[in-house]
């Protein structure tokens, strides 16, 4: 067996930053936890704000200090993700549980010894499993042990390294501090005083010694760790839905604002859809808004926005386009509080394979995205497209239909008609009469040459708008070619030349 640790040092701090915009990203933080400081970060610690001390005394030190609640919901949702990242390589996927009472698991396990080969090695699916991961936005340390135990051990300790066998793990393991273990941390002060500073120190005591001293538990765990003792673990299962939530550290009152910290929310999401090897076809974000704002009936507890997209995607960055443009569109009733992100509309499939050069398929799929992009800013009914239509009257040869992203670009979404002659695109509404001299057109006063025609149309005579035309193809003097008719039989239609397309 080879596992993979994958620990944040920093979970609960990352977890409660990650909707700070601005400066406040930047400034000194602090999270407390019973009126005492749980965790800071750089900025906090260098200006001498500690740990255990109490709030007044942070802010006595750091009265700039930002200051926010420990939550452990937070801190699982966040570790959540990280092993639905995980999941994408492994299905053998665990959460470390944490020893010490006053914080969460912090650590994700993966056994990989039998994704190796796919991945094409450690060091490649290494490096992956860290690109998966860096979109949630956590520092993580990673090590590797034959056990599960000892990886986690490695991950935490200060020389996080890859040990592929035994013997190379237990030289690793040996020089780990003894109070990384759960009941080595309980029994600290003792250990220390003794002299144990490492698990190679306590492995060389006698057993029973240390069995009746400090527990049987202390030694179970050294056992685990070195692969002395089973270790069984049972992997993690992903929720049939995703839905997932996060609390605003400040209200948002822009759309901005609620993008940002809807950004983690679908890289979220886009984990869990690689671990299901999935992908969505829309999602709804809800905005809860401020409770005192809700005293007038006509705002409501949250508002909804939902996004569809015409071809499934996990593509987190397309996800927050589409996103973006849709929030563009709204005016929120009052400030948000938090947001929850829903999908169940999954459709299974395979991700995508690379491609050296454009095919078919990618040239639609940048379409597709395209006109998904405008539909959401301007709204499906101003997203239209052209369709062919059956009649040879070149106004009535075509038709504006909806945009149905899902069919751009497919063979046989549009009308199927007979070849016809080259024609211009671009057409005039109404025709623009022309001049002539000596029978000939004229076009800004200059003399057209007729290069080719006529293609002569007769239709109309059901719905009594009766086209009797000659069409020629013509060039202008700079060399631009133009689409003109003149009237067969001159009563029925208006005599004369008519300007009626021109060819780009």
């Amino acid at each position: 067996m080879l596992w993979i640790a994958l620990h944040l040092p920093l979970l609960s701090l990352e977890s409660f930053a990650a909707t700070l915009t601005g400066e406040q990203a930047q400034s000194p933080l602090a999270l407390v936890d019973a009126h005492h400081i749980a965790t800071v970060n750089a900025e906090a610690q260098a200006l001498g704000v500690e740990p255990g001390q109490k709030r007044a005394t942070a802010l006595a030190l750091a009265p700039d200090l930002l200051i926010g609640q420990a939550d452990a919901a937070r801190d699982a949702a966040a570790l959540t993700a990280i092993a639905h990242a995980a999941l994408a390589f492994t299905p053998s996927v665990c959460v470390q549980p944490s020893h010490d009472p006053s914080r969460g698991a912090d650590t994700v396990l993966l056994e990989v010894r039998a994704s190796l080969r796919y991945f094409g090695g450690h060091a490649r699916l290494l490096l992956r499993l860290r690109a998966a991961v860096a979109p949630l936005g956590h520092r993580v340390h990673a090590a590797s042990a034959p056990t599960p135990l000892g990886a986690a051990l490695l991950a935490r300790g200060p020389r996080r390294v890859h040990a592929s066998e035994a013997a190379e793990m237990q030289r690793a393991l040996d020089t780990t501090p003894v109070w990384l273990l759960g009941p080595g941390r309980e029994h600290w002060e003792a250990l220390q005083g003794m002299g144990l500073g490492t698990l190679a120190d306590l492995r060389r005591l006698p057993r029973s010694g240390l069995a009746r001293r400090f527990g049987p538990a202390l030694l179970a765990d050294l056992d685990r760790a070195y692969g002395e003792r089973p270790d069984p673990r049972v992997p993690i299962t992903l929720p049939p839905q995703f839905e997932s939530r996060l609390e605003l550290f400040a209200r948002a009152d822009s759309t901005e604002q609620v993008l940002h910290a809807a950004g983690l929310l679908l890289a979220r999401l886009a984990a869990w859809l690689a671990a299901q090897h999935a992908f969505v076809r829309g999602f709804v974000l809800a905005m809860q808004h401020e409770p005192r704002w809700r005293s007038d009936a006509q705002v409501p507890a949250q508002t909804l926005l939902s996004v569809s997209l015409a071809e499934p995607s996990r593509d987190p960055v397309h996800l927050q386009v589409l996103l973006r443009e849709r929030l563009a569109q709204l005016q929120l009733p009052a400030p948000t509080l938090e947001l929850r992100l829903a999908a169940r509309e999954i459709v299974p499939g395979e991700a995508p394979s690379g491609e050296l050069f454009p095919s078919a398929a990618s040239e639609r799929e940048g379409l597709v995205r395209l006109v998904e992009r405008l539909q959401a800013r301007l709204g499906a009914e101003h997203v239209q497209r052209l369709q062919a239509v059956h009649d040879h009257r070149p106004e009535c040869a075509s038709a504006t239909r909806p945009a149905d992203a899902a069919r751009v670009g497919q063979r046989g979404a549009s009308v199927a008609v007979p070849p016809a002659p080259l024609r211009p695109v671009w057409l005039l509404a109404p025709p623009e009469p022309l001049p002539e001299r000596a029978a000939q057109p004229l076009l800004a006063g200059r003399a057209l040459q007729l290069l080719s025609g006529p293609e002569r149309i007769e239709a109309g005579w059901w719905d009594h708008a009766l086209a009797e035309r000659d069409y020629f193809i013509a060039e202008d003097t700079e060399g631009a070619l133009v689409w003109i008719y003149r009237a067969r039989l001159p009563g029925r239609e208006a005599a004369g030349w008519f300007l009626h397309g021109r060819f780009a």
